[in-house]
């Protein structure tokens, strides 16, 4: 019964906020954003505990405002997300702006590219301004349950012109390889490990284990990767999508003596310690868009 209506709460969801204009939903979305934060909760608190790593020096006021902050934004993701699929392509394409991506679009101009993305902003609207603006987008998403869920998911994300790959799937690996070197573009979550498997890299002052995705595809390919950072800024009076794309990341050289095993292992640190630091950097200066409500660091774990 309750994964019944978790799917027809989606789908309802879908639905609902397509059929209003995007100035009342944007303000029912706020106003329901407060009233869950009021409430508190263990998201909430995770959500404050999480920040409070970003803004260490930060009093009580301070993360009240951050988690307020934070709220909305992952509220106006949903939003965003929910209507996206009724977006006329002027407005996915003539809401993002891509900074720093001259080395990025040489990169896909000759072949494949990888990128490194956290889960900040709004990485759906930034796939789909992709497919449209860069090249193919390939993907990986984690199996949600109940399946409908990620079978609407994976609907969602396909309309808006993706490829998506389960994740935990043993064919998505050597699908990811062939579709890079067939020169897609493939940008991945990957601040969160979610596999249980990651390296372990500093991120924000303290040792966390990020998923080395990203990494491994570039170093078995040959691809470049590049950190992406996504984030929403006001310019021209207009709320856009800044895709901020950080220098490539680089393959370490290889050691004296230095087996190809050892070597491999070494680079997927290295490499993945170059992503977390610059999604460290753009954490800090837009932490209201970092969107992990969820136990992060070791010693939340507990909680």
């Amino acid at each position: 019964m309750r994964d019944r209506l978790v799917v027809a709460g989606f789908r309802a969801g879908w639905r609902l906020v397509r059929s209003v204009p995007e100035d009342f939903a944007a303000r029912a979305t706020l106003r329901v954003s407060d009233a869950l934060v009021a409430r508190g909760g263990p998201r909430v608190e995770q959500l404050r505990r999480n920040l409070s790593r970003v803004r260490p020096q930060a009093g009580p006021a301070e993360l009240d405002t951050l988690v307020r902050d934070g709220f909305r934004s992952y509220a106006r993701y949903w939003l965003d997300a929910f209507r996206l699929p009724a977006w006329t392509r002027e407005q996915t394409v003539g809401t993002v702006v891509l900074e720093n991506g001259d080395d990025l679009r040489a990169a896909l101009a000759e072949g494949g590219a990888v990128a490194f993305l956290g889960h900040l902003g709004n990485w759906d609207h930034g796939a789909a301004w992709s497919a449209t603006d860069l090249a193919r987008v390939v993907t990986v998403a984690e199996r949600l349950q109940p399946e409908e869920v990620y079978t609407e998911f994976l609907e969602f994300r396909r309309g808006l012109g993706m490829e998506v790959l389960p994740l935990g799937d043993p064919g998505t690996f050597p699908t990811l390889l062939r579709r890079v070197r067939d020169g897609a573009f493939v940008p991945l979550l990957a601040d969160r490990d979610l596999s249980e498997t990651g390296v372990e890299v500093e991120f924000l002052g303290e040792s966390v284990r990020m998923a080395p995705g990203p990494a491994a595809v570039s170093l078995a390919t040959g691809a470049p990767l590049f950190p992406m950072g996504l984030f929403h800024e006001v310019r021209g009076g207009r709320r856009v999508l800044v895709l901020d794309v950080a220098a490539q990341v680089p393959v370490p050289d290889k050691r004296s003596g230095e087996s190809g095993r050892d070597h491999r292992r070494r680079a997927l640190t290295t490499m993945t310690q170059a992503c977390a630091d610059a999604l460290a950097v753009w954490v800090r200066e837009h932490p209201d868009e970092w969107h992990v409500l969820q136990p992060f660091f070791p010693g939340d774990r507990g909680h």
